[in-house]
């Protein structure tokens, strides 16, 4: 089931949007010059974006398996991105059929791929909407129809947050939907920081790609200590709040130094209490 929201012809095409952006860094080709042109100086003045990113989705199925191989049958992923094989749904599926997945974005240019990459496989809907507006996203008909609030949910908001200004206050639009949330559900997160780049490797640079650039979201890096407030009504899951690559390496093979010195992202999963 999709429901755009609007009309697909009302895609903005001037300025680069975060998903786009996001689909170029992993690879992909569904993105505009106007995107490309963007990220490509994003990479240029901080080529740790490239790693970060991939990293990140290496996060996101790490912990989807997580989710599904620890009873969570349900799934509100908000912020999808362009779909990008294997997405959220294919992860859980591999784990279990059953798991029912609601997936939100904001861009119109996710809804023209969803019915070929996120809808196929049953279990799955896909409709506009923004983080922003959780009362909006919590109430919409096709939520209705995949999640039920009375059994445990797994909320992702996987890298953004971090696309949020704190004059948007995430602690609380977080907060909004971890109190829909029955106990046991868990939340899926993880958000961009500067903890772990000196000022000379052109983090600051980058940001200022997304403000100068006119980009429909500016980036906000957070610290450890302002990111794990968002947990908050959450018991951390081992081993808490940490690097992406940390956090249940594949094979549980301790990530590389090289590797972390490049990944500047905070991840972790916690279950409602």
């Amino acid at each position: 089931m999709t429901d755009q929201g609007f009309p697909v012809g009302e895609i903005d095409t001037s300025r680069p949007h975060p998903a786009r952006m996001y689909d170029f860094f992993l690879g992909g080709r569904d993105n505009y010059e106007v995107d490309r042109d963007a990220a490509q100086r994003v990479i240029d003045v901080f080529p740790d974006i490239v790693p970060t990113t991939r990293a990140n989705r290496r996060f996101m199925h790490r912990a989807v398996r997580h989710l599904a191989a620890s009873g969570i049958r349900q799934i509100i992923d908000i912020g999808t991105g362009i779909p990008t094989a294997p997405n959220t749904h294919q992860i859980a599926h591999e784990v279990s059929e059953d798991v029912r997945v609601a997936y939100i974005d904001n861009d119109p240019i996710v809804a023209t791929h969803a019915g070929a990459h996120l809808l196929g496989a049953g279990n799955t809907g896909f409709f506009l909407g923004d983080l922003r507006e959780p009362e909006s996203v919590l109430q919409h008909p096709t939520i209705g129809e995949l999640i039920d609030f009375d059994q445990p949910v797994g909320l992702m908001l996987v890298a953004v947050l971090h696309f949020i200004t704190d004059k948007e206050d995430p602690a609380a639009l977080v907060a909004a939907y971890r109190d829909a949330l029955p106990a046991g559900s868990q939340l899926v997160l993880s958000h961009a920081t500067s903890d772990f780049h000196p000022a000379e490797a052109g983090l600051d640079e980058a940001r200022d790609v997304y403000k100068d650039r006119r980009a429909t979201a500016t980036v906000t890096t957070r610290s450890h200590a302002e990111v794990l407030p968002f947990f908050d009504g959450f018991d951390l899951v081992e081993p808490g709040l940490v690097q992406i690559p940390l956090w249940h390496p594949q094979g549980g093979a301790a990530p590389e130094a090289e590797e972390l010195r490049h990944v500047g992202t905070y991840g972790g999963v916690g279950v409602k209490r």
